[in-house]
């Protein structure tokens, strides 16, 4: 995570000392220009901010809430994509939450406060670290189910699935905490020091969270590839893995188009730290704030996006979704007869404690 900055643009005034007015007039415009593009990238920022927050967050925060709540509901029932994608809705449920105060970042002093500075920088690494994990994973097992179905039997069951969560999670928080704690030990006597700041966990992020995984993805995906065409030639692909395939294509997709500008922002900045550690030119993130910040919202998207994906790929969910709804309705309209029941037969001042003892049958 990069700390907002804004920059503004450097201009100069070659005028003689004795032509006072002029200079004047010169720092007046230069001081007006800066100020200018500040309140324009501010107010457009602004504004970015408060259409995903009307927009988006509802989508992301309640549709993995959603996720959560109905998977939960009918666990006897789930499978073992099941399993991936609430464990992978629970990583984007903890960054939508924790987006709300990053997309109104729009003041450096937001960041004056290192706790604030280090946990919102935490928060947003083990979800990142989490979801790419979660999805290597799952195109991992496709793979698996696709290309061995006789012998993914004994290797695909639902408690190697659950260890294999536990791992992830396991493996997210340690590639988070393991730097942290070697950063926050080199630097116990910065008061000001901010674990987002640090280029090499910068790098570590680019490597372990983005380049890394999709290499594996894309090899997993060209392996299936192969496996899909003989088996379109035999005919023996299932609809349900089919279906089951489509949807992780599409949220690798998703994580892919949303997380990519991140990165190469991340990168470019990176790779022009070590000439502006040179001279005194602003740095790439300095200069582009706008940019920075946009950036940004795309990676938040992709934890809104997901359960939109789900919702409508997952035919499994959707099943589950409309039986939900269904018993929530059945239990509704028996609560209002039990209640009208009570209202007619007993007294008002036992009235309250019967229904509540009603309701609980």
């Amino acid at each position: 995570m990069d700390i907002y900055s804004t920059g503004f643009p450097s201009m100069t005034c070659n005028l003689s000392a004795v032509d006072l007015n002029e200079s004047s007039a010169c720092n007046a415009t230069v001081t007006a220009g800066g100020v200018s593009d500040k309140n324009n990238h501010y107010f457009i920022s602004l504004f970015l901010s408060c259409l995903y927050t009307i927009l988006l967050f509802p989508i992301g925060f309640l549709g993995n809430i959603m996720i959560l709540v109905v998977n939960i509901r009918f666990r006897e029932k789930m499978t073992i994509p099941d399993l991936y994608f609430i464990n992978l809705a629970a990583a984007d449920l903890i960054l939508v939450a924790d987006s709300l105060i990053e997309v109104f970042n729009l003041n450096e002093k937001y960041y004056d406060i290192t706790i604030l500075c280090t946990f919102m920088s935490l928060f947003l690494q083990i979800n990142m670290y989490s979801s790419i994990f979660f999805l290597t994973w799952m195109s991992f097992d496709r793979y698996i189910a696709l290309a061995k179905v006789m012998k993914s039997n004994l290797f695909r069951t639902k408690e190697h699935a659950r260890l294999s969560c536990v791992l992830i999670w396991m493996a997210s928080i340690s590639a988070t905490l393991l730097p942290f704690t070697a950063v926050q030990v080199q630097h116990t006597d910065d008061v000001q020091f901010c674990f987002a700041d640090v280029r090499a966990i910068q790098w570590l992020e680019i490597t372990l969270g983005f380049i890394i995984p999709f290499a594996i993805i894309g090899l997993c995906y060209s392996l299936i590839i192969r496996v899909l065409i003989r088996a379109h030639k035999h005919r023996s692909l299932r609809p349900r893995r089919q279906k089951a395939l489509r949807m992780i294509v599409v949220v690798v997709l998703v994580f892919f188009i949303c997380w990519l500008p991140e990165n190469v922002f991340i990168s470019i900045g990176l790779l022009q730290g070590n000439k502006d550690d040179q001279s005194d030119n602003p740095s790439f993130r300095h200069s582009h704030p706008l940019t920075e910040h946009i950036v940004n919202l795309a990676a938040f998207s992709n934890s809104c996006l997901n359960p939109l994906i789900y919702s409508f790929l997952g035919e499994t969910f959707r099943d589950k979704l409309r039986l939900y709804v269904k018993d929530k309705r059945s239990m509704s309209a028996f609560n209002r007869f039990c209640q009208t029941s009570v209202k007619s037969v007993i007294p008002e001042s036992t009235e309250h404690s019967e229904a509540k003892y009603c309701s609980g049958v």
